[in-house]
């Protein structure tokens, strides 16, 4: 049955491909337009990035469609001069179609959270942010050094941020599950999703290619992600970012427990921050797609482009069939692991996808062993269905807060408590594995981890006590990530509203509006 089902997949990822091929020549006919590659930026410079020209998109068209609704009227497709609203118009929205054309023949029959199109503001106001928020995404601009920064003008962020809504269509559960690890790793997908969408474009794998001579797993502009807002926020705060970018997936952090980390740490370190945390399973899953390459019968671009979308149904699979509990970099590293050992067999992925997880501490060498080697557990995975795991909702439990001041003794929030399907925990600096921490202690650490960072939204009728505020936060919108409401007899439960580009307390950037600097979110 797995291999059933893996067999349908695959087919239906290339011909959902082939059709967008076929959308992409017909549309050669129509306007071109002028778009970046992957982002304004060049490595520490906010300018240079790389224009190619592009047939125009049509967004609201399958596979998931988007739709910009800010600004209201789409300026007649043509090159524009780079700077212009209506250069920054088209960039994003060939962004948009890349990242649905990319994803949505490997996602068939699979819609938004929010509905059949998701919606699209590219400037929702002062911030160096973005926005997913279950309404839709939300880009922002900022002035930094006299130079107007649009979060909305880079790809690898709006592929990041779409990146959001496709997680959370493909599964929800994670939405508001109280846990530090499945936050991160929501952060993770958007920096995969982005990487994965600019290989799609031919101009950019021969780039790499030529610069790399096939070995892609280098530090790169495929690996560097958004590297002009890295610039902005580096103008106020050198430590908060990568010397070169906002974050770079060619690194080699070592996963450790997310409790153990400190709150925030300059951007050199880990910290439980979800942004910095993500880049654990990131550098991961990069070393594991070059790994991947290099197996491949050559290394050009055809065979470029074919594992890219063989790594994203690894990982999509991956996703699907792994147990949402606290340890949740495990959990999908395992099946993913599994899935390439049962259903890629004969590309020979798994052995490069393992040495790049072991060797980020995402489990460790016997677990990694182990998990390649269970194919019953992959076909039990596969016959639950996805569907029916995707309609499953997370339990609730009840986490006693009394010490903050909320004026009650306990709250209710989404436990990632899920029964393990892996055996298996993040790999020890030492030996073997780090224990696995129960969905209480995950949950505790969650939500006073929020508290620290001022990320909790109070509702009337709570104590005061626990409302931290950020002195530097904007006035003009809102940035916090969950709330805490009233709803009936369960009284206050721990609700998420949105996942934003940056957080954490070392974020800051610098840009003034009339309420005057502000941090974000």
């Amino acid at each position: 049955m797995a291999r059933k089902v893996s067999a349908r997949r695959t087919a239906s990822a290339r011909k959902g491909a082939k059709q967008a091929r076929k959308r992409a020549a017909a549309a050669a006919g129509a306007a071109t337009i002028s778009v970046w590659e992957d982002d304004p930026a060049n490595g520490d410079s906010p300018v240079g990035g790389t224009l190619v020209q592009r047939p125009a998109p049509q967004l609201q068209g399958a596979p998931l469609p988007t739709r910009i609704t800010n600004p209201t009227t789409a300026p007649p497709p043509q090159i524009y001069t780079v700077g212009t609203p209506e250069f920054r118009y088209w960039a994003a929205a060939d962004a948009l179609r890349r990242g649905s054309d990319f994803w949505g023949p490997l996602l068939p029959g699979t819609s938004w959270q929010v509905g059949n199109t998701l919606p699209v503001d590219l400037d929702n106001g002062l911030d160096l942010n973005a926005f997913y928020d279950r309404i839709g995404l939300k880009f922002f601009h900022a002035p930094v050094n006299g130079r107007a920064v649009f979060s909305g003008e880079s790809p690898d962020v709006v592929c990041h941020e779409l990146g959001h809504a496709v997680l959370d269509a493909v599964k929800p559960q994670l939405w508001d599950a109280a846990s530090i690890e499945i936050g991160s790793f929501h952060e993770a997908f958007g920096d995969m999703s982005a990487i994965l969408t600019a290989l799609q474009l031919p101009s950019l794998r021969h780039a790499i290619l030529a610069q790399t001579g096939g070995a892609i797993h280098r530090s790169t502009r495929l690996s560097r992600l958004a590297e002009q807002l890295g610039w902005a926020i580096r103008q106020s705060n050198p430590q908060a970012v990568e010397d070169d970018c906002l974050r770079n997936a060619m690194n080699s952090f070592f996963y450790q427990d997310p409790d153990t980390l400190p709150t925030d740490a300059p951007a050199s370190s880990l910290s439980s921050e979800v942004h910095s945390f993500s880049r654990v399973f990131t550098g991961g899953f990069f070393e594991g797609l070059g790994g991947m390459f290099s197996v491949r019968p050559t290394q050009d671009d055809e065979n470029l482009e074919q594992v890219s979308q063989d790594i994203a149904q690894i990982l999509l699979q991956g996703i699907d069939s792994a147990r949402v509990v606290p340890n949740f970099y495990s959990q999908v590293a395992a099946s993913m692991l599994n899935v390439a050992a049962t259903k890629f067999s004969s590309q020979g992925y798994e052995p490069p996808l393992r040495s790049a997880f072991v060797q980020h501490g995402l489990l460790p060498p016997a677990s990694a062993l182990a998990v390649a080697r269970a194919p019953a557990m992959a076909a039990a995975a596969a016959a639950a269905g996805p569907t029916e795991r995707r309609a499953t909702a997370l339990a609730q439990s009840r986490l006693s807060v009394g010490e903050y001041g909320l004026g009650v003794d306990s709250i209710v929030v989404y436990s990632a408590a899920e029964p393990k399907r892996f055996d298996v925990a993040g790999a020890a600096l030492a030996v073997g594995s780090v224990p696995s921490p129960t969905q209480d202690t995950a949950a505790k650490s969650f939500f006073e981890d929020l508290l620290r960072r001022g990320r909790v939204k109070i509702s009337d009728g709570a104590g005061p006590a626990a409302g931290i505020t950020r002195a530097f936060a904007p006035k003009t919108h809102e940035t916090h990530t969950h709330e805490l409401r009233r709803e009936g007899a369960a009284g206050l439960v721990l609700r998420r509203v949105r996942i934003a580009c940056r957080g954490g307390h070392w974020n800051t950037c610098g840009c003034h509006d009339a309420s005057g600097p502000h941090m974000h979110g």
